[in-house]
């Protein structure tokens, strides 16, 4: 009687070095900042891929479901090379960051905490949140850092896609029924201000010149960006005051704390556990 072949081999999911998948290595985060910047961009990645999780099953197309799960997916994998370069300053590893911290250690953005709402206030989040993230990584690929630059340049191609996965999609609503423009523009006046706290300046990237980017660099390209898009459709860019979100500070919109409970429940009652 033959022996019986296991297909996978004798590579257990536990076994596996999962870290050699991540942009950037076994490279550390050396310097402080590099770390507090580092984990900002990857908490932004996370919260939003967290959000997108909650349309699985629950889109308004099949098509739908997976492709906001795919877009998930990869902005995990971003969070991931992010979390772990942001941890290897002090010891931590990815999950210790996503699942061990408190809701004032987060530092991502308010745009990336809105709860999903209706469809449409999903599609203004993403089409504000792609475009900002794409023009960001197109800047970081000539940074200093490398694994920063490393992350950068396989982050804008996904991202590339996930603009215009939100592009089609504004275009879509707002040039379908009386409903569906009515939704969308509701969703752009409420999550519009929001964009504003993703581009003010602060100490931490003023101190890595060459490394980092310097948020108030990117907002003209956004704008233009949001601008022609809006204008396809005839839709007027919102005029309403930006926001004093302070999510950067640990200051987060209230639809954090209730999101981090639900992502961190499991690792948090089965401390260590593994499967």
């Amino acid at each position: 009687m033959s022996a019986t072949i296991d297909p996978h081999g004798d590579v257990s999911l536990d076994a596996r070095e999962l870290a050699a998948e991540l942009a950037g290595g076994e490279d550390r985060a050396v310097d402080p900042d590099v770390a507090r910047y580092a984990m900002a961009l990857g908490d932004d990645a996370l919260i939003l891929a967290q959000n997108l999780c909650g349309w699985v099953a629950r889109a308004p197309e099949l098509e739908e479901d997976v492709a906001l799960g795919n877009i998930a997916l990869d902005l995990l994998g971003h969070a991931r090379s992010l979390l772990r370069y942001a941890g290897s300053h002090d010891g931590r590893t990815e999950d210790d960051l996503a699942y061990w911290r408190d809701e004032r250690e987060f530092r991502s953005a308010w745009l990336f905490e809105l709860p999903n709402g209706d469809f449409a206030h999903t599609i203004a989040r993403q089409l504000l949140a792609s475009t900002y993230l794409l023009e960001l990584y197109r800047e970081l690929t000539a940074s200093a850092d490398p694994v920063l630059s490393a992350v950068a340049g396989k982050a804008e191609k996904e991202v590339d896609y996930h603009r215009d996965h939100a592009v089609q999609w504004t275009l879509r609503l707002a040039g379908g029924t009386d409903e569906s423009r009515r939704r969308l523009l509701v969703a752009l006046d409420d999550t519009w201000p929001y964009l504003d706290e993703l581009f003010r300046d602060d100490a931490v990237p003023d101190r890595l010149a060459g490394i980092a980017v310097r948020p108030s660099t990117l907002r003209g390209r956004v704008d233009d960006v949001l601008a022609a898009v809006l204008a396809e459709e005839d839709v007027a860019v919102p005029t309403i005051p930006g926001s004093s979100a302070g999510g950067r500070h640990g200051a987060h919109h209230p639809a954090l704390g209730p999101l981090l409970a639900e992502m961190q429940v499991l690792a948090r009652r089965h401390p260590g556990a593994t499967w």
